[in-house]
């Protein structure tokens, strides 16, 4: 009789006697060493300028990066002498412009993706509605929840468009109510399950 694979339990034991004596646990599935590396750092290993760099003034947008609200900095043309009031309205098409725009190619690779979709078009207040109002050609109610956070926190940041207490108000093309939007800590951290709180405005 061949014996010499006759007790595999007997090595099996002494081999999980001698782990046991040098303080290592015995395991029967794999191993994995060490952290896994990030896949979404969500931070730019170098400074790749955008294509708007020194051709207009600095601004910041959010963009989304493992799943939370991250700034970074774009540039807005402005055309010279344009009245504070439709300087507002340019600065707030711009800022949606670059949300809209897709990532370049530093900013992809390190996670940023955005999901505010093109061609929404800005204008400014309208019959009653209050001054510091903004109507987007697409109902805000109608936009994804990530999308919306987006311009809510991007508006709110900004000098040109915030309010004095950091609201932002905004309306669609149509007669519903407008909306006061404020960007809060948890609206940045989880915009997908969090919408900005909002409140009506009266007038419009």
């Amino acid at each position: 009789m061949n014996r010499r694979g006759g007790r595999p339990w007997l090595a099996t034991a002494l081999l999980a006697t001698l782990l046991a004596g040098c303080g290592i646990r015995a395991t029967q599935v794999p191993t994995d060493f060490g952290p896994a590396p990030s896949r979404v750092p969500c931070a730019l290993s170098g400074s790749e300028p955008s294509t708007q760099a020194g051709r207009g003034i600095p601004v910041q947008v959010f963009l989304l990066c493992a799943s939370q609200l991250v700034p970074v900095d774009r540039f807005v043309r402005i055309p010279d002498g344009a009245a504070e009031a439709a300087r507002r309205v340019l600065v707030a098409q711009g800022l949606i412009d670059q949300l809209a725009m897709t990532p370049p190619s530093a900013e992809k690779q390190a996670g940023y993706a955005t999901d505010v979709p093109g061609g929404i078009k800005v204008s400014g207040p309208r019959g009653r509605d209050a001054a510091d109002t903004f109507r987007l050609s697409t109902r805000p109610d109608s936009l994804a929840s990530y999308a919306l956070a987006q311009i809510v926190c991007t508006f709110a940041d900004s000098e040109a468009t915030t309010a004095d207490d950091g609201t932002v108000v905004l309306g669609g093309p149509d007669a519903q109510p407008l909306r006061r939007y404020a960007c809060t800590a948890e609206v940045r951290s989880r915009p997908g399950t969090v919408a900005p709180p909002s409140t009506e405005v009266s007038g419009g």
